[in-house]
């Protein structure tokens, strides 16, 4: 394997680390407030919504903090972590498309589920 390679290679992992933490910023945001628009006494499906987009800020922004950090974490926490937030995201992109005019917020979760998918690729 060549210098330039190796190089390339960084560039691309370093390119897809930043996409993901990027992606996971963008869903918290999202999530926490389509979380502040639901009536906290509301129906059982708002606070579904409520509870799951907080959930989902969080996981997110816990995410953000791993992909962030200077090697702290293993490879294998980096994985655990990643799937948590995809496995998060999915959810509350399911329970957003129950609630009219979350459709946005729904999107960032998604983009953020698929992003984590596509950075667990490269820790392969």
């Amino acid at each position: 394997m060549t210098s330039t390679t190796s190089q390339q290679e960084l560039f691309r992992f370093l390119e897809d680390r930043f996409a993901c933490a990027q992606a996971c910023t963008e869903c918290a945001r999202a999530c926490a407030t389509r979380a502040s628009l639901v009536d906290p006494d509301g129906a059982d499906l708002q606070e579904l919504v409520r509870r799951k987009g907080i959930m989902c800020a969080e996981v997110c922004d816990a995410t953000c903090r791993v992909l962030s950090e200077e090697s702290r974490t293993d490879e294998a926490g980096i994985r655990v972590q990643l799937e948590w937030c995809r496995t998060v995201c999915l959810e509350c992109a399911h329970v957003f498309d129950k609630q009219p005019g979350a459709e946005e917020s729904a999107a960032a979760c998604r983009a953020c589920a698929q992003a984590c998918t596509d950075f667990m690729a490269t820790l392969a």
